[in-house]
C-alpha cells in the first residue's frame, strides 16, 4: 500500500482550490512542516462553516505534520473584508477574549496538541496588540502594494460598497501573522478557505521580501451544498459546534438531513474514514444512501462530541422511527409543570417555546400549512390545546414538518 503525503490526501478527498507552487508543495510534505490555518473569535464557538479549515489542519497531523491553530484575538478587532457585504460588528476587547477562551476547547475534538507532532494553539493578540503604529508602517507597510491590494478579490468586491480604513489594513495584519510565525515557529505553509487567497499570498510576498524567505498557500474551495445553501446553515441559523448552542442530536440531524448529492464528499472532508471505506460505502447507489449518510452523522457526531452522545443521538433517531417514546434521551428537551398542562397551552405557544418555530407567527403559519404534530398526529388548528390527554409515559413529542422533533417532559 502506497503511503500518500498530505498534499496527496487533501487533493484525494477534494480540499485542494488553489496551491501557490504545486511542485514544492508536493516537496516539502514529503517531510514533516508546521502550517497554520487562522480562526478569528467573532462568535462565542466555532461553527460547520470552520470545519474544512479544521479538519485540514488534523489531515495534516496524522500525516506527520505539525499544525498551529491561530485564534485571532488581535484580526478580530479589526475584522475581515471577505466574503462580507458590509463592515464586520467591532466587538469590544473584552468580547473577544471571552470567545477565545471559548473557541480554544473547540480544537481538541480534531486536533492533538499533546502527542506526536504535537500541535500549538496561540493568539496573534499576543505579539498584534503590543505593534507599534509608526514602527509598522515603515517595516510592514512598506512592503505593500495600494494598487495589488484593491486588486484582490477580498477587496475589489468591497469596494463598490465601500470599504472601511480599519479594515484595509487586514491583509497587513494577516500577512504579519504568516511572517512572524515562519520566524518564530518555522511555519512554512499557511491554508485557508478560497476567499483568503489573496491575504495568504500577501503573506508569502511579505516573508520573501522582508525574510528573504520561501514559504506556501493552499486554499479549500468554498463549500456550498448540492441544492446552492451555505455550509453550516439552516432554517434555525448555523450548526454551531458548542453542544449548548446546537444539542448532539440536532448536530446528528443535521448531518443526517444531508442532501443525497452531498453525502460521498462530505464524508470525505468532515470524518477520518479512509477513501476505500468510503467507496464500499457508496456503491450500493441511491438504494443506500439512507445508511451512507447515518454513517456521515454518526461518524462527524463522534469527531466533535464523542463516542457516547454519537450514539445518543443515533439511537434517539431511530427511536423517533419506531416510536418508542422512552428512547429519546438525545432529543432536545423542555420540562413544562403539570400545573399548566392542566389549564392548557395552545400548541403556537409551545410551538415558539420549544423554538420549533421561530416566532408565534411562524408557528400559527406551519400549523396552517399541516407541518405542525403533537405525538405524530398533525394540528389541524393552532387554536389547539396541549394538556394533560397528550401526556404519554410523562413525555409528549412535537414535530414541525418532517424531521424536526422536540420532546416535552412533563414536571
Amino acid at each position: 500500500m502506497t503511503i500518500l503525503n498530505a498534499y496527496e490526501i487533501l487533493k484525494q478527498r477534494g480540499f485542494v482550490e488553489q496551491v501557490t507552487d504545486e511542485e514544492a508543495m508536493d516537496d516539502i510534505l514529503k517531510s514533516g512542516i508546521t502550517c497554520y490555518a487562522g480562526f478569528d473569535p467573532t462568535a462565542a464557538s466555532l461553527h460547520v462553516g470552520h470545519l474544512l479549515p479544521i479538519m485540514a489542519l488534523a489531515q495534516m497531523q496524522r500525516a506527520g505534520n505539525r499544525p498551529i491553530v491561530l485564534v485571532g484575538g488581535g484580526t478580530a478587532m479589526i475584522g475581515d473584508p471577505s466574503g462580507k457585504n458590509e463592515m464586520r460588528k467591532i466587538l469590544t476587547p473584552e468580547e473577544i477574549a471571552d470567545n477565545a477562551e471559548k473557541i480554544k476547547q473547540q480544537f481538541t475534538s480534531y486536533i492533538d496538541f499533546s502527542g506526536d507532532h504535537a500541535a500549538l494553539l496561540l493568539n496573534n493578540a499576543d505579539w498584534l496588540t503590543s505593534v507599534k503604529y509608526i514602527d509598522f508602517l515603515r517595516d510592514i507597510g512598506r512592503h505593500f502594494s495600494v494598487n495589488r491590494m484593491i486588486a484582490a478579490e477580498s477587496y475589489k468586491a468591497r469596494l463598490e460598497t465601500g470599504l472601511n480604513f480599519i479594515e484595509f489594513n487586514y491583509m497587513l495584519l494577516q500577512s504579519y501573522d504568516f511572517l512572524y510565525l515562519f520566524k518564530e515557529h518555522q511555519c512554512l505553509l499557511q491554508i485557508g478557505g478560497n476567499d483568503q487567497w489573496g491575504n495568504i499570498v500577501a503573506g508569502i510576498d511579505l516573508i520573501r521580501r522582508s525574510a528573504s524567505g520561501s514559504a506556501l498557500g493552499l486554499t479549500f474551495p468554498l463549500i456550498t451544498t448540492a441544492s446552492g445553501a451555505k455550509m453550516g446553515k439552516t432554517e434555525k441559523g448555523a450548526v454551531w459546534l458548542d453542544p449548548d448552542l446546537t444539542s448532539p442530536y440536532d448536530y446528528y440531524q443535521y448531518w443526517i438531513n444531508t442532501d443525497d448529492r452531498d453525502a460521498e464528499r462530505f464524508l470525505a472532508y468532515f470524518t477520518f474514514l479512509e477513501m476505500e471505506e468510503i467507496a464500499d460505502l457508496v456503491k450500493g447507489g441511491p438504494e443506500n444512501i439512507q445508511q451512507t449518510k447515518a454513517v456521515l452523522a454518526y461518524e462527524a457526531t463522534k469527531i466533535t462530541h464523542g463516542e457516547e452522545e454519537a450514539l445518543k443521538a443515533r439511537e434517539g433517531a431511530k427511536a423517533l422511527f419506531s416510536g418508542d417514546a422512552g428512547a429519546l434521551d438525545s432529543v432536545p428537551t423542555t420540562e413544562v409543570e403539570a400545573s399548566r398542562l392542566k389549564e392548557g397551552i395552545p400548541v403556537f405557544i409551545m410551538f415558539e417555546e420549544t423554538k420549533l418555530s421561530g416566532t408565534r407567527s411562524e408557528a400559527r403559519r406551519l400549523i396552517k400549512d399541516g407541518g405542525g404534530y403533537i405525538n405524530n398526529i398533525r394540528v389541524t388548528s393552532f387554536d389547539e390545546i396541549i394538556n394533560e390527554s397528550h401526556v404519554k409515559d410523562n413525555i409528549i413529542l412535537l414535530r414541525a414538518g418532517k424531521k424536526k422533533y422536540h420532546r416535552i417532559v412533563v414536571k
